[in-house]
């Protein structure tokens, strides 16, 4: 019914403290070339969780769940359909945000010890 406005709220979220990241370490040194920014890694949670939602919405659209009209969520119309909706969404939408940020915090636990890594590799390399 409404599960896809938790991710939502979420990526609103992750995209507004991305750009306030960015904007203030603008005139920060770059960093090695094995290092991604956190800016950066959060723009792929930003792009996740924007992916999702907008998918997720499309497919309650074409359900006939969101309706062009206010209340807009089909649900929100019946005061008992409102229930099952909140319930939905605390239970749903809340399980697959933080699915899908745990799959991000885990490609980023990833991508730094490969990048540790490969950095001792070169590093091997040169002295060698």
């Amino acid at each position: 019914m409404a599960c896809f406005l938790v991710p939502t709220a979420e990526a609103i979220v992750t995209t507004v403290a991305s750009a306030v990241i960015k904007k203030s370490k603008k005139n920060e040194k770059e960093t090695d070339e094995y290092e991604v920014k956190f800016s950066d890694r959060l723009g792929r949670l930003n792009g996740l969780l924007w992916g999702g939602s907008g998918l997720l919405a499309f497919e309650h659209l074409w359900h006939g769940e969101i309706s062009p009209f206010f209340p807009f969520l089909t649900a929100a119309s019946n005061p008992e359909s409102t229930q099952v909706m909140l319930d939905e969404m605390a239970v749903n939408g809340t399980a697959m945000a933080v699915i899908v940020t745990a799959v991000w915090a885990a490609t980023v636990v990833i991508e730094k010890i490969w990048a540790k890594n490969a950095k001792e590799h070169n590093e091997k390399e040169v002295r060698s």
